[in-house]
């Protein structure tokens, strides 16, 4: 398989980030993605390399900012910075009804001023070894940033339930009858509920945290097949095929330390 990406991700309680290397494909063209839709909302930021996104009816080649379950490709080269973050979270509220504001995907303004953030995420992320803690705190800060001050709402306590069972859980044979169960409600009313919350089916939910927990595993320097099992998917095929259709790319594609 060839490495189309090379680079390090970190993974804190309702976001990640992703520090990225694109390789160029033949001819010197940035590398692009299928298209592709995936749980989080992403932050899509050049630390000195180009990028470019687009979605059915709008094209952004500068940082930008695309909604939670919207189809896009995006096109790299270079190190660039994805940061995705949980929509049901406060940040994740606050982010889609300041910089997204119903949109699908939206240029970052530049009076939001995220340079000094980007600067030093470029200046850390090329050091050796690694300062996971420094990238991580940069990280968050970002988060802080981009959410200008405003506190999003959260979910529903019940809903909270569902999605802490999920996250204990993803080992295991967890499924939306058992995390109903643990919210209390019944099957049916916690499907409603759970959509009518966070804008997404409770399936869509749980397959974003298994490929969340997988990609965690292979940063760790396990083998695919080892992430695959250990964040609950059927086979290595099945973490494959979904991580294709989420970002538009196989897994192994990427060099993940």
């Amino acid at each position: 398989m060839e490495i189309v990406g090379r680079g390090r991700i970190l993974i804190w309680e309702g976001a990640s980030l992703w520090l990225m290397e694109a390789l160029p494909a033949a001819g010197a063209s940035p590398n692009t993605t299928a298209f592709h839709a995936h749980h989080a909302i992403q932050v899509s930021l050049s630390l000195g390399g180009r990028l470019a996104l687009w979605t059915k009816d709008r094209a952004v080649d500068t940082d930008a900012v695309v909604a939670a379950d919207a189809e896009h490709q995006f096109a790299a080269q270079g190190w660039i910075a994805n940061l995705f973050i949980a929509p049901e979270s406060r940040a994740g509220h606050a982010v889609a009804q300041t910089l997204l504001a119903g949109a699908s995907l939206a240029a970052i303004p530049d009076g939001l001023l995220i340079g000094d953030l980007t600067a030093e995420l470029r200046e850390t992320a090329h050091r050796a070894p690694a300062d996971e803690p420094a990238l991580e705190k940069i990280g968050r800060r970002l988060v802080e940033r981009l959410t200008g001050g405003i506190v999003g709402g959260i979910p529903d306590p019940r809903v909270r339930k569902m999605m802490n069972h999920v996250a204990c859980g993803l080992d295991s044979a967890v499924s939306l009858e058992s995390a109903a169960g643990a919210a209390g409600l019944s099957p049916s009313r916690a499907r409603h509920l759970f959509v009518e919350q966070t804008g997404l089916p409770f399936r869509s939910y749980l397959l974003w945290l298994r490929v969340t927990r997988a990609v965690e595993i292979m940063s760790s320097g396990r083998s695919l097949t080892e992430a695959a099992h250990e964040a609950g998917f059927a086979d290595s095929p099945h973490f494959s095929r979904t991580f294709r259709r989420m970002f538009g790319l196989p897994a192994a594609s990427l060099q993940i330390t």
